[in-house]
């Protein structure tokens, strides 16, 4: 049973950084691709950023390119996201997700799904 755990979230100034991590259980191979989305209140969760897991393959959402950077750690069982030059409307819950194979941008395409964590962003 795979199970994910995010970190990391809270209050930060625009213009701060915040690094989220999403810790990994049950992951049986390096297959997987894990995936970052966040929701905002009265909005549909929406697509981050991704990364597979065997190569270190990313990618990410225009809104959030060139300011949030996803890794991994060596074991292969950890992804962060490090965010900088936060935005208000990076505001929102950032959830972390699985699924076994190629990257997807769709959140129906991911399995396995973390509680959340909240982050915001004052201006």
């Amino acid at each position: 049973q795979v199970q994910l755990v995010e970190s990391g979230g809270g209050l930060v100034q625009a213009g701060g950084s915040l690094r989220l991590s999403c810790a990994a259980s049950g992951l049986t191979f390096s297959g997987y691709t894990m995936g970052w989305f966040r929701q905002a209140p009265g909005k549909e969760r929406e697509f981050v950023s991704a990364i597979r897991l065997y190569d270190g393959t990313a990618v990410y959402a225009d809104s959030i390119k060139g300011r949030f950077t996803i890794s991994r750690n060596y074991a292969r069982d950890t992804v962060f996201l490090q965010m900088n030059s936060l935005k208000p409307e990076d505001t929102g819950v950032y959830y972390c997700a699985a699924r076994v194979g190629l990257i997807k941008r769709e959140r129906d395409q991911y399995n396995y799904w973390g509680q959340g964590t909240q982050v915001t962003v004052s201006s």
